[in-house]
C-alpha cells in the first residue's frame, strides 16, 4: 500500500489546490482597466448596468449592488422589517452571516434541522419551530442544491411569513426550471472570489418588488432619500436622511468586473458540473465514503462538493482523514461549523444537542476542491488522493 504523505510519502501533488479560486482573464482586467482610466471609481454606471445585467440572466425586475453577501442578507432582512424580538428561523448549516442579518435587525435566529439527504434546512422541522413571534425564515441552497422552495413557500403562506433566500451558493441553478432568485420575494447572493462570479468583495438581492428594491437601495447609501445622480440632475444640493442606513455600496471596478465574469456563468456552471459528475462517478463505490446527491427537477450550481465519510467503516475520525489530505497537497475544508456552537451564539443560549441531523453531519463532511478554473489533472489529483487516503484507513 502507497504510504501516505502525512506519514513520509511522496504527496499526490507538489502545490496545493485550494477548495476554491477565482478566474481571472484579460477580459476581466480589461473591464477593470477602462473603469479606472474613465471618470468613476465609485457609484458610476457600471453598478445599474451590473444590476441589470444580473436581473436579466436570473428573470426579475430589479437587482440591488452592495459590497458583501453579508451586506446582501442585511438590507433583506431591513427590508423585511424584522424587528427586536422576531423570532427568524434559520438552518444551523451555513455560514454565519445567515445567522447573523437577524442579529443585527434585533432578531431572534431559531435553528431548524435539515434534511440528511440534502443538507437543506427540513421543511418540517420549520414547521416545529413556528410561534406568533416568527416573523420570517432565512432558507439556503446548500452547496448550490436548491432547498424544497414549494413547501417552504407552501409554510410561509400559511403563516404569513417572508422568505429571505440565501442563494450564494446557488447562482445558476435551477428548480422546477425557475433560476434560483425567481422564486423567493427576497434573494441574496455573493461575489466573494470562490463564488460562482466575483467582484473581489460584493453581493445582490434580487427581487420583483420595486418598494422593496428602494427601500435597500437608500439603506446601501446611509438611508439617504435621494441618490447621488438624481441630486446632479436636478441641480440641488438637497437630500435628507430618513432612516438609519450604512455605507454598503459595491464600487464601479467591481461592477465592472462582475459584468465581465457574468459572460462567463454558463461556460463555468457546466464545467463545475462536468468536475461534479467526474468526483461522483469515481467515489460511488467507495463505501466508506457517501456522496452529494441530486434532487430530481433541479439543476445544481456546485459551489462545494461535498463528500460524508462513514466514520463506522474507517480506522480513524474526520480529523484524521482531512489532515492525511491536506498533506497529499488537496486543499480540502469544512463547511461549515453549525452556526449554534460558535462562541457568539453559546454566550447567546444555544446549547449543543438540539440539532441532532446538523451536529451529526458536521462530525462526518469534508469539503472537496471544485472550481472552474481546475484543469484535468487536478481533477484527478483529488480523485486520486481520495482513493489513497480511504484506501489506507479503511477497516
Amino acid at each position: 500500500m502507497e504510504e501516505l504523505a502525512i506519514n513520509g510519502g511522496t504527496p499526490i501533488r507538489q502545490t496545493l489546490i485550494n477548495y476554491g479560486h477565482q478566474w481571472i482573464d484579460d477580459s476581466d482586467i480589461q473591464a477593470v482597466g477602462n473603469v479606472l482610466k474613465g471618470d468613476w471609481l465609485t457609484t458610476g454606471p457600471n453598478v445599474a448596468l451590473f444590476e441589470k445585467a444580473v436581473a436579466d440572466y436570473i428573470g426579475v425586475k430589479e437587482a440591488v449592488a452592495v459590497n458583501s453577501g453579508t451586506a446582501a442578507l442585511h438590507a433583506a432582512a431591513y427590508a423585511s422589517e424584522i424587528k427586536p424580538g422576531d423570532e427568524v428561523i434559520v438552518t444551523p448549516l451555513s455560514f454565519v452571516a445567515s445567522a447573523n442579518c437577524i442579529l443585527f435587525m434585533g432578531g431572534i435566529p431559531v435553528f431548524a434541522d435539515i434534511s440528511p439527504d440534502t443538507m437543506n434546512i427540513d421543511p418540517s422541522e420549520i414547521e416545529k419551530k413556528i410561534t406568533p413571534k416568527t416573523r420570517a425564515i432565512v432558507v439556503v441552497d446548500f452547496a448550490g442544491l436548491p432547498c424544497e422552495h414549494d413547501k417552504i413557500l407552501e409554510i410561509a403562506k400559511r403563516h404569513n411569513l417572508i422568505v429571505i433566500e440565501d442563494a450564494a451558493h446557488a447562482l445558476g441553478a435551477t428548480y422546477h426550471g425557475k433560476k434560483i432568485g425567481a422564486l423567493q420575494k427576497l434573494t441574496t447572493l455573493s461575489f466573494h472570489p470562490v463564488k460562482h462570479i466575483t467582484t473581489a468583495e460584493g453581493g445582490m438581492i434580487v427581487t420583483n418588488d420595486s418598494i422593496l428594491a428602494a427601500k435597500m437601495r437608500s439603506f446601501r447609501t446611509h438611508g439617504i432619500d435621494i441618490d447621488f445622480h438624481k441630486r446632479g440632475e436636478s441641480n440641488l444640493w438637497l437630500y435628507d436622511v430618513v432612516t438609519l442606513g450604512y455605507n454598503y455600496r459595491l464600487p464601479d471596478i467591481c461592477c465592472a468586473l462582475g459584468i465581465s465574469q457574468l459572460k462567463k456563468l454558463d461556460q463555468w456552471l457546466s464545467r463545475r458540473r462536468y468536475i461534479a459528475e467526474r468526483y461522483s462517478q469515481a467515489f460511488s463505490e467507495i463505501h466508506e465514503i457517501s456522496i452529494p446527491r441530486v434532487s430530481l427537477n433541479c439543476e445544481h450550481a456546485w459551489h462545494l462538493y461535498v463528500i460524508q465519510l462513514n466514520l463506522d467503516q474507517l480506522k480513524v475520525g474526520r480529523k484524521e482523514i482531512f489532515q492525511a489530505l491536506r498533506a497529499e497537497k488537496i486543499g480540502v475544508n469544512v463547511h461549515y461549523i453549525p452556526i449554534p456552537w460558535l462562541t457568539l451564539y453559546q454566550r447567546l443560549g444555544y446549547k449543543k444537542g438540539d440539532w441532532p441531523i446538523t451536529e451529526g453531519i458536521y462530525e462526518r463532511i469534508i469539503s472537496l476542491p471544485i472550481f472552474p478554473a481546475m484543469n484535468d489533472r487536478d481533477v484527478q489529483d483529488v480523485i486520486d488522493a481520495v482513493q489513497k487516503v480511504i484506501s489506507y484507513y479503511r477497516k
